[in-house]
């Protein structure tokens, strides 16, 4: 048995779950809605505030399904009931970042910069605490996948370099750093 797949989704308050005959699970909340089709082989079923998967055999592919499944519903209740938050930050000298709308303008040392237009479903915020701090770019969304690819394609912009550290960092992540060329070595 999945050790994932077999623990119940708790259900906080003011949070539904419906499953229609579809089996498209239709998770609703403060923040908003979210649905996700569940294969057939799958059963779903809600009682006392919980949601129960289980699946019809010990197959390979209905143990990878049971886990996967009751971790999406688990993330689109979480989501729906507080929200996902991501904090990245610019480092490097003259990085900057602006948010107008939905659009994030970038300028990150090249020629030219970098307008991206964000999904509907994810808020963003840019923010620079004082000066000479590195610019904070603040996302938040009720789908975590989605938010998560957003993210992704944030820091693909300027990747953090091994040398001096500047890019697109994750705030708190850690980043290995190489040894420059060492002026003695021949």
């Amino acid at each position: 048995m999945s050790r994932i797949g077999k623990l119940p989704v708790n259900l906080p308050q003011g949070v539904t779950v419906t499953v229609d005959s579809n089996n498209v699970v239709t998770v609703k909340g403060p923040l908003g809605l979210l649905k996700q089709k569940v294969d057939p082989d799958i059963k779903v079923s809600i009682e006392n505030g919980s949601v129960t998967f289980s699946r019809p055999t010990d197959q390979p592919r209905h143990r990878s399904m049971h886990g996967l499944y009751r971790a999406l519903v688990n993330s689109m209740v979480v989501g729906v009931s507080t929200g996902y938050t991501i904090q990245q930050e610019l480092v490097g000298v003259g990085y900057k970042v602006e948010a107008k709308g939905q659009v994030l303008e970038f300028s990150l040392g090249y020629s030219h910069d970098i307008h991206f237009e964000l999904p509907a479903e994810v808020k963003a915020t840019a923010k620079v605490e004082r000066k000479g701090a590195n610019p904070i770019i603040t996302l938040t969304s009720i789908d975590k996948q989605l938010i998560g690819q957003v993210a992704a394609k944030i820091r693909s912009f300027r990747k953090p370099e091994p040398y001096k550290g500047k890019g697109i960092r994750f705030v708190g992540e850690q980043i290995r750093r190489k040894a420059g060329k060492s002026a003695n070595a021949k």
